[in-house]
């Protein structure tokens, strides 16, 4: 490297082994990945990080590194995800902004876990829900929008805020008509509704659950349930809601009562409504925005935390979704 573009800066808060193989992970494989993503170089010496690189970006990987040894220290772990996403906070000069993200736990899992927020937008998205009544979270698979709503809505429980939670999905077929699907009407609507089991398995444990859904603490159902019910003092969520329509929509935030929080979420770029038939999320992001006490949060590819291919084709989509509006706008 050219002696007038690099600078070296050391490390000396690699306090221990643990910590070491937790930041350069398999095979230095962690490390590998900052060197390329920020086009530097990094060697280790007696529990200190050797840094080289064009200063600014030297700076920003010394920052990320930092913080990112302030998560392992409070026994959080390290995926290529989380790697990626706290060193484009540091080159955009966000390196702070990593502190926030491990400061919060919103909610202790059935298995003990502490689960935090893993991107801003999932902040601001937690956030929303805090300081509203209807909070509509729009973004692509991934992102948390589900599982977030459904931790936020089991803490609510547990913290008296809420008496039970209600949480639905219109039931639109993809591909199959229902009344062609074996089984009776539960076992036809439970595919669609699984994501929902699973988060809420995940957050109660199985047997939790099933013992506050036989008191009705806890309804899962189908959308057109909601119709012409009262639900009070209820946390209510309305996922996959880009399969609403417009009626449907407007049906279901008619539907809360006094001391009921309402999410809705949905991902606009997956619609299975019949060609033509206009969202009804698509219409209350419109109808809506400018009305109090109901925010709006849109989540994009940064925000996917599975695995980073997800994130990759996420954004490959959006870009060739834009292509294509470009095109037709030409």
């Amino acid at each position: 490297m050219n002696e007038t573009t690099t600078h070296a800066v050391r490390l000396v808060d690699v306090a221990s082994a643990d910590q070491i193989a937790e930041l350069f992970g398999k095979f230095d494989e962690n490390l590998r990945l900052i060197e390329s993503l920020a086009g530097v170089e990094i060697a280790m010496r007696d529990h200190q990080l050797s840094i080289m690189g064009p200063p600014e970006r030297m700076e920003a990987v010394a920052s990320a590194i930092q913080k990112l040894l302030v998560l392992i220290a409070r026994g959080e772990s390290l995926d290529r995800s989380r790697i990626r996403y706290a060193l484009d906070l540091a080159l955009e000069g966000k390196a702070e902004s990593i502190d926030l993200l491990a400061s919060d736990t919103i909610a202790i899992t059935h298995k003990g876990k502490p689960l935090r927020c893993k991107t801003l937008g999932q902040k601001q998205y937690v956030q929303a829900i805090k300081e509203n009544t209807v909070t509509f979270a729009i973004g692509p698979a991934g992102t948390g929008k589900t599982y977030l709503g459904i931790a936020m809505a089991v803490t609510a429980l547990k913290n008296k805020e809420v008496e039970r939670i209600i949480l639905t999905r219109p039931a639109v077929e993809a591909g199959e008509k229902l009344g062609f699907l074996p089984g009776d009407l539960q076992t036809k609507i439970d595919p669609y509704l699984r994501p929902l089991y699973d988060a809420l398995f995940d957050m109660i444990g199985a047997e939790a659950y099933a013992r506050m859904m036989e008191r009705g603490v806890i309804e899962v159902a189908p959308l057109a349930y909601m119709r012409g019910r009262t639900l009070s003092d209820a946390f209510i969520i309305l996922d996959e809601a880009q399969n609403t329509s417009c009626e449907q929509m407007k049906m279901f935030l008619t539907r809360f009562g006094a001391g009921a929080k309402v999410v809705v979420t949905g991902d606009i770029t997956q619609m299975d409504l019949p060609s033509g038939k206009r969202s009804g999320l698509v219409d209350a992001m419109d109808v809506l925005k400018h009305i109090k006490d109901i925010g709006m949060v849109q989540l994009t590819h940064r925000d996917v935390v599975r695995h980073e291919l997800v994130q990759a084709i996420v954004k490959a989509y959006d870009r060739h979704s834009k292509k294509g509006i470009r095109a037709h706008n030409e």
